[in-house]
């Protein structure tokens, strides 16, 4: 896509899964990005997998990575300026960042609670607060940031995780009006079950509830979700919404939000009659 090339781009949660696959597209279509990571060994496999799939790989396209916390503000806030530097400056922020702990409700951890507003929510207003003046001062720019499907509908097991991307979502519609003046569009995009490294961390520990919910959705690959979340961007698309199904499901919570609920209450009542072990 020729709208990205030369464009400077900072991807969050950049070491696997969308976040890896959007760097890809990015660095085959010629703009110049880094991403940011916590595992210094998976960072670092992923930045020579990105510039072996450069559109350039003279030097003169710039793709770098920089190991850090997203939960941590003080080292986004001393990071963020090298970063620019070394990039030439920043057109677009995309906050991939996050983590997810499908259980119980009543089997969440304290822990588990605070790393999920601390990672998912936080995480990308540390990223945006971290890389806004920037976008202020020259006033144009993108940010998109990554929800969920259970960023606009609650799903079973997911009470941490859904409570930091419904999170995401207020604070992405809070930003959108208040960068207006600034030239600044914002995106958040709504991911499916996407065949990811966390989405099969997930599949040991979900509940048998949360599965038998997804049924026969078919999973996404993270590159048909890059693929949807960067034309959204090009776009200056606000919401993003990835699959068929998942569009239909938007929609339907949305306008039909009665019709959901019955439907998916009575998915979770019918395995409760086959698996009456697991009935609360």
């Amino acid at each position: 896509m020729d709208w990205y090339k030369d464009k400077r781009v900072v991807i969050t949660g950049g070491s696997s899964g969308i976040g890896k696959a959007t760097a890809v597209l990015l660095a085959q279509w010629g703009a110049h990005c880094c991403i940011i990571g916590r595992d210094k060994q998976r960072l670092d496999g992923a930045l020579r997998e990105i510039r072996s799939k450069a559109q350039n790989k003279a030097s003169a396209q710039k793709i770098i990575a920089v190991s850090g916390d997203v939960s941590d503000r003080k080292q986004l806030n001393t990071a963020a300026p090298a970063i620019v530097r070394d990039l030439g400056g920043i057109d677009i922020l995309i906050n991939c960042a996050g983590i997810t702990y499908p259980a119980y409700i009543d089997k969440i951890p304290d822990a588990v609670w605070d790393s999920m507003i601390n990672v998912d929510y936080m995480g990308t207003v540390n990223s945006v607060k971290a890389f806004l003046p920037y976008l202020i001062k020259q006033k144009y720019g993108h940010i998109a940031n990554v929800s969920s499907v259970a960023g606009y509908m609650g799903v079973f097991g997911y009470a941490a995780y859904a409570a930091a991307k419904f999170a995401v979502v207020g604070f992405s519609e809070c930003l959108r009006q208040d960068l207006l003046p600034y030239n600044i569009s914002v995106s958040v995009i709504y991911p499916p079950d996407t065949d990811t490294p966390q989405w099969h961390e997930e599949n040991r520990i979900k509940p048998p509830e949360t599965k038998a919910l997804s049924g026969n959705i078919k999973v996404m690959r993270p590159e048909q979700v890059a693929e949807a979340l960067l034309k959204g961007i090009a776009g200056r698309k606000f919401t993003i919404v990835p699959g068929g199904m998942n569009k239909f499901t938007w929609f339907m919570n949305r306008h039909l939000p009665g019709v959901v609920w019955k439907i998916v209450s009575g998915d979770l009542h019918k395995y409760w009659r086959k698996h009456p072990v697991n009935a609360p």
